[in-house]
C-alpha cells in the first residue's frame, strides 16, 4: 500500500496510478445485504434459482450501485495519506457499469489521480477509478469520483 506523507505531495502526482486494491469477493450474502439495505430486491440480484434459469448471466449479479459503493472501501484500504484528518465523498462526475459482477466474482480497483485542487483546510481530489473483475478483460465499472480531504 502506498503511503503519501502529506496531501500537498499529491500535486505532483496527477496522472499517476497511485493505488491498486486487493481483490474482494462479491458473495451472494453481500448482494442480499445490499438489496435489504436499499430495498432493491430485483430477482436478477436475489433469486438464485430464477437467475440461474432465466438471466443471461447464468446466475445472480451484484447491483451496479453495490460495486460503486465499494469504491470507498477499496480506496481506504489502498492508499494512506499521512497528514489527513478526515475525508469526505464529494460526488461523481461520470459513472459507467460496463460489465456485470456475478456472485462469487472478485473485484479490485485501480485509482489514478486526475485532478488536485486546493480548498480551505485541504484539497479536492478527482480520481479515475476502474473496477476490474478477476479473470475478465472488461472492467465492471469506470467512475470519476471526487473526494475532499482535510488536514
Amino acid at each position: 500500500m502506498p503511503i503519501i506523507n502529506n496531501l500537498a505531495d499529491l500535486q505532483t502526482r496527477i496522472g499517476e496510478e497511485l493505488a491498486v486494491s486487493d481483490w474482494l469477493e462479491i458473495t451472494q450474502q453481500r448482494i442480499a445485504q445490499f438489496a435489504e439495505a436499499t430495498g432493491d430486491h430485483q430477482w436478477i440480484h436475489v433469486d438464485v434459482a430464477r437467475a440461474a434459469r432465466e438471466s443471461p448471466f447464468g446466475g445472480t449479479i451484484a447491483h451496479g450501485y453495490l460495486t460503486l459503493s465499494l469504491l470507498v472501501k477499496l480506496a481506504q484500504e489502498s492508499i494512506v495519506i499521512g497528514d489527513i484528518r478526515m475525508g469526505v465523498n464529494y460526488g461523481l462526475n461520470r459513472v459507467r457499469f460496463t460489465a456485470p459482477v456475478r456472485a462469487g466474482d472478485s473485484i479490485r480497483a485501480r485509482f489514478v489521480l486526475i485532478a488536485y485542487e486546493a480548498i480551505e483546510g485541504g484539497a479536492q481530489l478527482t480520481w479515475k477509478a476502474t473496477v476490474e473483475i478477476q479473470g475478465n478483460e472488461k472492467p465492471a465499472c469506470i467512475a470519476e469520483m471526487i473526494s475532499r480531504w482535510y488536514l
